[in-house]
């Protein structure tokens, strides 16, 4: 026993010199959970980096704190129930929209950028009807989707918007079968024409697919001429980072609208 005792010991002494020389030093890393098939706020570059809007203000805020941030990816569904527990992620970042529910589970930051629903489908689809907002710009309805069958990216702000309005909405009475859930909104949009007539999901991942598929095209989703589907992103962090969700909010603030929109228009390639 003793001799057991002996060799416990050296090994402890043996691991605390290695930490004295920083072999043990607690990871200081802030690890952002993502799903990185949102563009332009999240996506894979040629050299498979994450790359995105969120990436770059999560940066500023790893600047801000002096530490390190590396985004990982999951399936956005996730990502809520990762921030939430804490283990590994103190924050998610995937354009992520303030629900009460979500509100329940972790802290948000500011609301960084407001979007709106868009509606993608085929170009020679004849069958897709379209309205006029009262600016007089081309829109759909979201009666225009009564007798469709409609995409979305599971469980994002889209999934949550034709879900309640086929149970008690401007769908209601539609079959919960004509909505069909995918992985990501890249994925829906190969099954139009086949499973799908329609993706619905965010204003600028819609225009994002459709500039790299011509053979769709995409528009604002409406309940009337006046109204249009809108939702707000912000970034979530577990409970009690506190320092870490002042640090998020005072880069926004600093971004201010302008520097959000400039993130965007790099993203989208649509810079001067």
């Amino acid at each position: 026993m003793k001799k057991v005792a002996k060799v416990a010991m050296a090994g402890l002494v043996a691991a605390t010199s290695i930490c004295a020389l920083g072999g043990c030093a607690p990871d200081n890393t802030i690890y952002v959970n993502t799903n990185a098939f949102f563009a332009p706020f999240e996506y894979y570059d040629n050299d498979l980096n994450i790359v995105g809007v969120d990436v770059d203000i999560m940066n500023l805020v790893g600047e801000e704190l002096g530490r390190p941030v590396k985004f990982e990816n999951t399936d956005f569904d996730l990502i809520i129930d990762n921030v939430a527990s804490g283990a590994k992620y103190k924050c998610g970042a995937a354009g992520i929209t303030i629900t009460t529910e979500r509100q329940e589970r972790v802290d948000f930051s500011n609301p960084y950028y407001t979007a709106v629903q868009y509606v993608i489908y085929d170009k020679d689809n004849a069958n897709i009807k379209t309205s006029m907002t009262a600016n007089n710009d081309p829109c759909i309805f979201w009666e225009d989707l009564m007798d469709k069958r409609i995409g979305v990216q599971r469980n994002t702000t889209g999934h949550l918007f034709v879900d309640y309005e086929i149970a008690d909405g401007a769908l209601s009475g539609k079959n919960a079968d004509d909505l069909v859930s995918y992985a990501s909104a890249s994925v829906a949009l190969t099954f139009i024409g086949s499973r799908i007539d329609v993706v619905v999901v965010d204003e600028l991942p819609a225009q994002f697919l459709c500039s790299r598929n011509t053979d769709y095209a995409c528009l604002p989703l409406y309940y009337d001429a006046n109204t249009a589907t809108e939702e707000q992103y912000a970034i979530c962090v577990t409970k009690g980072q506190d320092d870490l969700l002042a640090a998020i909010n005072k880069v926004l603030d600093d971004l201010g609208e302008s520097g959000i929109q400039a993130l965007v228009a790099r993203h989208l390639g649509l810079e001067n």
